[in-house]
Parts: structure tokens; sequence; C-alpha cells
């Protein structure tokens, strides 16, 4: 059996502004994950975009600010790939060789589409609906061998992994490769799983939740961000000493765990140094740290924003040496399936 390359592939969609939680659940660790030794392809997914409406004006101004804030949070276009998804046609194209190979009691089965439909799913987009498909595809066109993935897209890593694996298994024979796509692994978060809504500590933080009190953008200056904190919803309890005592405390563990999260420390570590104290202590506290964290990275985001044709050529740039990673695997793919050479 042939090694793959090791590659991470991963992609956030531009459809409102990167929140606290993006950051630390995604794009700090794209950043990390440049220094791993594995090739680190990341992408702005603006065909996932539109399975549900967008302003055209606005999906393009929210590609450059998703490209702006990975570039101000460190990923460098000249150690990774960096390109949004439309300026790779093979997308399209693996998106709809793999839907000939998922089964449709796969994506009945997932429950993001159930979650963004709601009760009209009849009136939802047929992208919406094979949105895990373009997903797999967006993943296996490049062979990635490792996904970051949060909570709510494991079950869509799912999918692509059995996605490859069918694959494999209809094409392996005779003439094909049965492992030619490999079973891409999850990277796991790290300090916080999740990042909890400011409001509501049971709810995750969303770039889309109505109340923008409920959660940090990354565009936030040092008073929005201090502010927010401040107005963190919490309780009158002082902090414990162990992580347990947080168990039925959802705010007080979000807020812990974003500390924890900002300074690479661990839960265990920011109570021992908190345990006892109430927030009227800790908010300030937590402040100061997302502030130093999080404001620098808002103002390289607004002077990357003020040059948008930089950023346009960062992305030119890195579409170019996807299509040259992609371009000979689709081939591939294409002779597999039987379909006649270019």
């Amino acid at each position: 059996m042939p090694a793959h390359t090791p590659r991470v592939f991963s992609g956030v969609q531009p459809t409102g502004k990167l929140t606290l939680g993006n950051y630390l659940g995604a794009v700090k660790r794209f950043d990390e994950l440049q220094g791993s030794g594995m090739e680190t392809i990341y992408c702005v997914v603006d065909m996932h975009a539109i399975t549900q409406w967008q302003d055209p004006a606005e999906l393009t101004r929210a590609t450059r600010l998703v490209t702006a804030s990975f570039l101000a949070c460190g990923l460098d276009p000249k150690r990774s790939i960096l390109f949004n998804q439309s300026a790779v046609p093979g997308h399209a194209e693996l998106a709809w060789i793999l839907s000939c190979v998922i089964r449709i009691g796969w994506l009945n089965r997932m429950t993001q589409f159930k979650d963004k439909a709601g009760k009209n799913r009849e009136a939802a987009s047929a992208g919406l609906y094979t949105y895990p498909a373009l997903m797999a595809a967006d993943i296996l066109l490049y062979k990635a061998t490792h996904v970051p993935v949060g909570d709510d897209q494991k079950q869509h890593l799912e999918l692509a992994r059995d996605t490859a694996a069918k694959f494999n298994l209809d094409y392996g024979a005779p003439g094909g490769a049965a492992d030619f796509f490999p079973l891409p692994e999850p990277l796991i978060e790290g300090t916080v799983t999740r990042v909890m809504s400011l409001r509501d500590g049971s709810k995750k933080m969303s770039k889309s939740d109505p109340s923008d009190m409920s959660r940090i953008n990354l565009t936030d200056d040092a008073d929005t961000i201090a502010q927010k904190i401040r107005k963190a919803k919490t309780d009158p309890e002082p902090l414990p000493e162990t992580a347990e005592g947080l168990a039925e405390r959802p705010e007080a563990r979000n807020l812990v765990g974003i500390f924890a999260a900002l300074t690479g420390r661990g839960v265990a570590d920011v109570l021992g140094e908190f345990a006892g104290q109430g927030f009227s202590a800790f908010k300030p506290a937590l402040a100061e740290v997302a502030v130093s964290v999080l404001a620098p990275i808002g103002a390289e985001m607004a002077r990357l924003m003020d040059d948008p044709a930089e950023i346009d050529r960062v992305l030119a740039d890195g579409a170019a040496r996807a299509r040259a990673v992609s371009e000979p695997l689709l081939e591939e793919t294409r002779r597999l399936v039987g379909f006649l050479p270019r």
C-alpha cells in the first residue's frame, strides 16, 4: 500500500464575520499546523456559501475578509496553499463524480441539513442537501490525509471517509487502485472543543446569532472586546478549584475555557490561579488577555482590506498552486471512472 503524502485540508465559509470561536476552533490551529511537517491547504469555501442565498457583493467582500483573517492570524501563503474554492474547477467536477458514489441514505442521515433547512426542507436548495458531497470532494481532490474538525463537522468527515472507501472499492479493480483515496483522519481541536455564546453558555458562539453581544468578532476593536467580556453572562458563584466544579456552570466553563485557549494553558492551571475569586476579578483578566491577542488581528485585517488587489493576488497564486496539485489527481480519477482522456 503506497504511502499518501501527509497533507492537511480545511476550509471556512465566507458568510458573516469570523468570531473568536472560528479563531480558536480553526484558524489558530491552521497556523500551528504550518510547522507540523505536513503540507497545508486552506480554502475559502465560497461555493459552499451559496447553498443558501448570498448577496453577491457581500460574498465578494466576505471572501476577501476571510482571506484577510487567515493572513492576519499568521497563515503564510508561501508555506501554505491559500485560495478560494470557486477558482479551482476540480472541486465541482469531483463533487459530481462523488455524488454518484454517495448513497442517498447517507445524505438523509446528515443532521446539519435538517438543522439548516428547518421545517420547510422542501424549499431548501438541492445544494444544501448535497453539501457533504462537495465537502468530500474538497478533501479528496488533494488526497488530504488530515482534516481539522469541530464537533459540528465530524459527521461530514465520516461521510468523506465512507465515500473514499466506497470509491476505492468500486474502482479498485481491474486496473484500478484499491487505496487510491486515503481515508482522511480528523485533527481534533485542542483546549477549547467548542466556544459558546457569551449570552448563553449552552449555545455555540455563532456569527449568525442575531445578538452581536453573543460573540467576539475578529474585526472588533479593543474597547468592544473588553465591553463584550464585561457584559458576558456569568453566575454569582466564585470559580472552583477543579474543572469538575464547572460541570453544571456552562457560562463559567466557557469563559475559563476561552482564557485557557488564548493563553495556551490548561483549565486546571487557570483555575489554580483564580480559584475562589469571583468574576469581578476574572473578567478583567480575561479581557486583558483577549485584547492583547485579538486586537492586533483586527487591526491587521483592516490594513489588509484596504488593499483588495493584494488579497486577490494571494488568492490567485494559491489557486494556481492548488490546481497544480489537484489536476493530476483528478485526471487519474477520471481514468479510474472510465472517462476518456482530455
